[in-house]
């Protein structure tokens, strides 16, 4: 598939008798039409494509109705190399699909894809904010101003006022200093010595610009999240459920129920869940030797939202997350660890979506037993190959 055609067969076997039918389409609606009605007057029941960017999506749509239709990853189909064209390509993945030989990807259904695609644009603009309000905080020091070493969030309601002012033309540091609210007002002496400085007409503009493009962000922001509430009431329940589980907010639930979805007979096990999201070692063995191996590159909309919940559940008191970060950060360091974290939150929210029950904490006990047992399986297994009999028995009860 490509952004302005794509590239047809079909296999029909009857008997001993094969027959393979090419034909190129378009990809304009009508094109896909024609499509679904050539497919449809061959017999054809199952049709497989693979993900090419983002063209697959209007071919899926346009035909996920009328057949079962298999969406695979173009690395795991490769022909053989030196015979590489379009119709190669299409015969190759009609004749894996005809031996059972795809692996289909995950494809959420029609309301969840939906969420994916408002949770995915908010993030972006989230993010484009953050840069903005970076953008103002360099312009404020090439101005002089130092209001961001005084308060805390420059972006606030005093910061606001302060900044309007300055774009107005006011310069006195005394009359900008009384503009604070709240708790700031403690800070008087200090904001005047941070509000002197050698703003100009051309900061002014710069300001005036970077300040009305992050108000219409955050407009856009509102308007997203009130849209996004709206769809999700039906899955109101799924986003609570993992919203129990620790570090994880309401906007990281709302994510991951955009991600996953709340259907977990797709993947049979929390295993499969880890490996679809690349949350697992990898596997890197040759000659009977294995070795190490990284974590793939996953979907990274919802690795950077569980790399944010494992972080905010590293900090938390008194659970078996926090508890389980510190084992694991002595012996693999805080990428690894972190990591590890976020594969616990995924699994987490697979039973939690599975049982349709809250999370319950372990506690801090239930990781400390889990790596004597480690500790403890780990020594038996040196032992054995180093040609020794192990007969385990306990003496005493821990302390």
């Amino acid at each position: 598939m490509h952004q302005a055609e794509l590239t047809a067969s079909v296999r029909i076997v009857e008997g001993k008798r094969l027959e393979e039918h090419v034909q190129v389409f378009g990809t304009t609606t009508p094109d896909l039409m024609a499509l679904r009605d050539w497919l449809s007057a061959h017999r054809v029941t199952h049709v497989a494509m693979e993900a090419t960017g983002v063209y697959w999506k209007c071919v899926y749509y346009a035909l996920e109705d009328d057949f079962e239709v298999i969406l695979v990853n173009a690395a795991h189909i490769k022909h053989v190399p030196g015979r590489k064209t379009d119709i190669i390509d299409a015969a190759w993945i009609a004749q894996l699909l005809a031996h059972g030989l795809l692996r289909p990807s995950f494809v959420p259904p029609p309301p969840i894809r939906r969420l994916r695609d408002l949770t995915r644009y908010r993030k972006a603009l989230t993010a484009e904010r953050t840069s903005e309000v970076n953008r103002i905080h360099k312009v404020l020091e090439d101005a002089g101003v130092k209001l961001a070493t005084v308060a805390s969030n420059v972006m606030g309601v005093s910061g606001r006022a302060m900044m309007a002012a300055l774009i107005h033309g006011a310069a006195d540091p005394d009359a900008l200093a009384d503009l604070a609210k709240g708790r700031l007002r403690q800070k008087l002496p200090a904001l005047r010595k941070a509000l002197t400085g050698r703003f100009d007409g051309h900061h002014a503009f710069l300001l005036e610009r970077m300040l009305a493009h992050v108000t219409d962000l955050e407009a856009d922001i509102a308007a997203l999240s009130e849209r996004i509430a709206d769809e999700l009431r039906p899955f109101d329940r799924a986003v609570e459920l993992i919203d129990s589980i620790p570090g994880v907010g309401r906007l990281a639930a709302e994510v991951i129920v955009a991600e996953i979805g709340v259907d977990m007979t797709q993947f049979p096990t929390p295993k499969h869940l880890a490996s679809w999201a690349h949350l697992c070692p990898g596997q890197h063995e040759s000659a009977g030797k294995r070795k190490s191996a990284r974590v793939g590159k996953g979907p990274k909309w919802l690795r950077t939202n569980l790399i944010e919940c494992a972080n905010a559940a590293s900090r938390t008191k008194g659970t078996y997350l926090s508890d389980r970060y510190r084992q694991l950060l002595r012996r693999r360091g805080h990428r690894k660890a972190i990591v590890a974290l976020a594969h616990e939150i995924l699994v987490a929210s697979w039973h939690v979506l599975s049982t349709d029950q809250p999370y319950i904490d372990p506690g801090p006990d239930a990781a400390r037993k889990t790596s004597e047992a480690a500790i403890r399986n780990r020594a038996v297994r040196q032992l054995r190959a180093l040609g020794y009999s192990v007969n385990l028995e306990q003496l005493r009860q821990p302390a």
